[in-house]
């Protein structure tokens, strides 16, 4: 069990996925705080300044309206940057590999697709007989059971 929770988390797409949203967590602190100590304070100048500037009172209740306009930009910055630094070059990347300039992945050797499904029958046959790895797959004479084709 635990066997399987540690080959989980070490494939690849995990460990990337992991990394990209520390990054991601780790921009958006920095985008959050640029948009809070510069551009908050621009639009609160601009809309008045003052004790309630980028806000409303209406019957003792404030409205932020500079916190929103706030988040709103970063937001945008958020996906701008994402769009430019990584959905352009991974586009730029698939262009290429269509027209054949770029390397793929890799495709599995014909001996690494063989011994992937060698194991697999292994632990198919493990599941399914009590007397599995033992001589012949699963016990059955070498052949495989028709609902497992």
């Amino acid at each position: 069990m635990l066997k399987g929770f540690k080959d989980f988390l070490l494939r690849g797409n995990v460990v990337d996925l992991a990394v990209a949203v520390v990054v991601g967590a780790a921009f958006t602190a920095v985008v959050t705080a640029f948009t809070s100590a510069f551009l908050k304070p621009l639009i609160q100048v601009f809309s008045g300044g003052g004790e309630f500037a980028g806000s409303f009172v209406v019957r003792g209740v404030v409205f932020d309206y500079a916190g929103f306009i706030n988040a709103v930009i970063t937001f945008l910055l958020t996906a701008l940057v994402i769009y430019f630094l990584v959905i352009t070059p991974l586009r730029i990347v698939e262009v290429r590999r269509r027209r054949g300039e770029e390397a793929g992945p890799a495709d599995p050797t014909d001996v690494e697709l063989l011994a992937e499904i060698r194991d697999l029958l292994r632990e198919q046959a493990a599941r399914s007989t009590p007397n599995a790895g033992r001589g012949t797959a699963g016990g059955a004479g070498g052949r495989i059971p028709q609902q497992d084709r």
